[in-house]
């Protein structure tokens, strides 16, 4: 019998001028790719948990989401398809990453793949993510004049692949101003600290990947905002990688101001 492989993707439209994007949520690995990788591939520690439980405040408020299944070690669909380093000189893990972020192999040796396997996933899975994107975001500014795309991504608060110390709890990113209108990641920052409680960098360590950066055109009404945030913030960092209902009760509310904020600034441009 044939195991049915679940859609790539699915969209949820919304009436908001907000798309919000959540590329690294999939936690899903085809038998096929599975069986040429490592028994920590299982685990998907690298994975955006719980981001959809997260921000379900949002759907319900009306922002478009759009939601990948397959983890970000079958594609990462937050890099180029060449496969350019987007933080030159730096550590990064690639479009078909081959060990995680804590340097553990993800494939067995000689299983790693091929330029035409590379070439099979981006067709496969990378590629009609990004078909997605692009219409959703059309029909969202065609709608509405504006949009606000918001890559919503996480992290464990303490990598020491990519920086040193712990990382701050809200990290926004604009392509350094490039991706959306100018003041909005500062702002967003700004707010974060009057809020009290947490910590926040504007255009910092993170400042938005692949998709923040090509998708992200504030001259014509797209603008793009990643926010990286401390998985500490919300949920157990360390396997099984629990959703916390008290933390995220408290972070859930401040999320929602900052949209706030971010659609705010949109309007009065």
């Amino acid at each position: 019998m044939t195991t049915l492989e679940p859609a790539v993707f699915s969209v949820r439209p919304g009436t908001l001028p907000l798309l919000i994007s959540m590329p690294h949520v999939g936690t899903h690995i085809p038998a096929d790719i599975l069986a040429t990788m490592t028994d920590v591939a299982r685990h998907v520690d690298d994975c955006d948990w719980h981001l959809e439980r997260l921000y379900a405040f949002a759907a319900r408020r009306g922002a478009s989401l759009l939601v990948p299944s397959h983890a970000r070690y079958v594609v990462d669909l937050n890099r180029p398809p060449d496969n350019a380093n987007l933080y030159p000189g730096q550590d990064t893990t690639g479009l078909l990453p081959v060990d995680t972020f804590d340097k553990a192999p993800l494939y067995h040796p000689g299983g790693e793949p091929t330029e035409a396997e590379v070439a099979r996933r981006v067709a496969w899975y990378w590629q009609p993510y990004h078909d997605a994107l692009a219409r959703t975001l059309a029909e969202l500014k065609a709608r509405h004049g504006a949009v606000l795309l918001w890559e919503a991504h996480s992290i464990r608060s303490h990598v020491p692949r990519f920086f040193d110390g712990r990382l701050p709890d809200f990290n926004f990113g604009t392509a350094g101003g490039a991706s959306a209108a100018p003041g909005i990641g500062e702002a967003l920052a700004e707010c974060v600290n009057r809020h009290g409680g947490y910590t926040a960098v504007a255009n910092g360590r993170f400042k938005g990947g692949y998709i923040t950066r090509h998708y992200g055109e504030p001259d014509r009404g797209i603008h793009a905002v990643q926010l990286e945030l401390s998985q500490i913030t919300y949920m157990q960092e360390t396997r099984p990688y629990a959703y916390d209902e008290a933390l995220a009760g408290r972070v859930e509310p401040l999320l929602d101001t900052l949209i706030d904020v971010a659609l705010d600034r949109l309007a009065r441009i």
